[in-house]
Parts: structure tokens; sequence; C-alpha cells
């Protein structure tokens, strides 16, 4: 039996490395673009993986790593804007050129990175706004078949939520003020999302669809720092921000270096990152894992 190819970009980021290595695990020959291979050699260890150095995603390039694989994956996304590193660039033009890519090399199948409420029209936010019209984008390619995935806040080792705000508390000298923190998300486990992908790879009747991903339980922004405090064992007063205070900290902290917390990012969280009635894990088959299971043993 031929062994299946897949270009996986962004698989040297978070959900990309547990991707490559659920693939691989599976059988599949992962293909993986980095600008910095010489930063992922841990990667090189895992089974039926390439990593293959360029400067650019261009529909050229894309092309030509696109020649002779049977799926490809775009997880590809930024949370906040840099300089020429837009929202438009990254999560629409970028997918006009991974179609057009996939269907010159003749590649028959797209899974495509979305987000929880990701709305070409009426999103709460520029980046909301930009991953629907990159998914709206992704499913009107003819000749492709596409299924997107769209999940709450991501967590597993190597995260950049609970990771983050352990940081964020490890500086903090004994008063922390949050923004947002009735703010309400359903963590989904990086290991389900995989498996996810995983399953849709090989099922037929997700070809069109578009899967929200949740968690089993949903949180309080405020929860979710309070728990991870306690399991780093970091001890300060958590004071929940107002509106017009969470606003300010916004408007302060985007012209930080790094934009660790932007105006955008308090319009998306406007919006619950909540599943509604239909939950694609279980779709799928696959019991969501609760975040006490996992965090710890990494935090810790």
């Amino acid at each position: 039996m031929r062994t299946k190819t897949i270009c996986i970009l962004g698989g040297a980021g978070f959900v990309g490395q547990h991707l490559v290595q659920r693939l691989g695990e599976a059988g599949w020959h992962c293909r993986v673009p980095t600008r910095r291979p010489h930063r992922h050699r841990d990667l090189k260890l895992i089974q039926h993986l390439s990593l293959i150095p360029v400067d650019r995603l261009d529909q050229a390039t894309l092309a030509e790593l696109l020649a002779g694989c049977d799926a490809v994956v775009n997880l590809i996304g930024i949370l906040n804007e840099d300089g020429r590193t837009t929202f438009e660039r990254v999560h629409v033009e970028l997918v006009l050129e991974l179609t057009a890519a996939a269907q010159a090399a003749g590649v028959p199948r797209l899974i495509q990175m979305s987000a929880l409420n990701a709305d070409a029209t009426g999103g709460g936010s520029a980046y909301l706004r930009s991953k629907g019209a990159g998914e709206d984008l992704a499913h009107q390619a003819e000749g492709l078949q596409v299924t997107s995935l769209r999940p709450s806040v991501i967590f597993g080792r190597g995260d950049s939520f609970f990771n983050r705000f352990a940081s964020l508390l490890e500086m903090t000298p004994g008063v922390f003020p949050l923004a947002c923190p009735d703010a309400r998300f359903a963590p989904v486990w990086v290991g389900d999302v995989c498996e996810a992908i995983k399953r849709m790879l090989y099922d037929p009747g997700s070809i069109g669809r578009r899967y929200d991903l949740c968690g089993p339980r949903v949180f309080r922004l405020e929860e979710l720092v309070e728990q991870t405090a306690r399991w780093t064992g970091k001890r300060c007063l958590l004071i929940g921000l107002n509106d017009r205070a969470s606003r300010w900290q916004a408007q302060l902290f985007e012209r930080l270096p790094g934009k660790p917390f932007t105006m955008d990012n308090y319009w998306s969280m406007q919006t619950p990152s909540v599943c509604g009635e239909h939950d694609g894990l279980l779709e799928l088959g696959i019991h969501p894992t609760a975040i006490e299971t996992i965090v710890p043993t990494y935090l810790g």
C-alpha cells in the first residue's frame, strides 16, 4: 500500500508539532515547510517527516511543496498584526494562494484551521472576520474537498494560553489585574484537535463540513487564571477589571513589545468562545479531554 503524503503548513508550530507526531504514527509522510529548520531538529526524530526550508510561502513555492501530495493542512494563523504580517495577508491572501496551488498540483484534500466564531461579515474582531473570510474562500475553491475546524482556545504542552498566563503570574509582584475576566472559553486539548484532523482525513462524510471543537467544560477567564495560579503554586491577588479598565489595559499593552494584549484581542473576547448545539469532537466520536487531566502535567 502506497504511503500517503501530506503537507502541513504551520507544522513546526504548537498544534503542528503534535499533529505531525499523530499522523506519522498513522503512517502518513509529512512535509513541513519552515524558514528555520535548524530550530526544529527535534522534529527530525519523528518518523516519516521531511523538514523543507522555504523563504516565503507564495503560490509558486506552495505549488512545489504540494507536488505529489494527497492532502494539505493549513494551520497558519496569527493573533496580532505586526507590520506587513497582517490578518488579511495570513488568513485570507495565503488561503487564496494555497487553494490555487492545490488545484494546480492536483491535491484533492484540504483541512483548514479556522477559529470558533469566525465570520467574514459578522465577526466581532478583525481577527475573527479574517478567519471567517479565509474559511469561506477555502470552501468555495472548486475541485477541492475541504473540511474546516473551528476550535476554542487550544491547550497542551507548549501552548500559548496556560503557559503565557503562568509566565505572567510568575512576573507579577503580588497583584494581577485581569482584563475581560468574564470572557468565556471551552478549552480544547491539542491531542483531541489532532485526532479530529486525522479522522477528517479518513472520513468522506466530513468533506464540506465545518466543525466547532470545544472541551467538556465552559470557564470564565478568571477561573482559568485562578487554576493556573494554583497549579503553579503562585500566590497573588487576582483583580478582574471592568470593561472600561479592560479597554484601557488593551490600549496600553498593544503598544508594548510583543503586544501581550490588544484592542482586537479585547473585541474577540466579547463573543463567548464556546460551542452551541453541535460539538464537532462528539460528532467525530471523540470524547473531549478535561484541562484538569492535562494542564497540571506541564505547568507543575
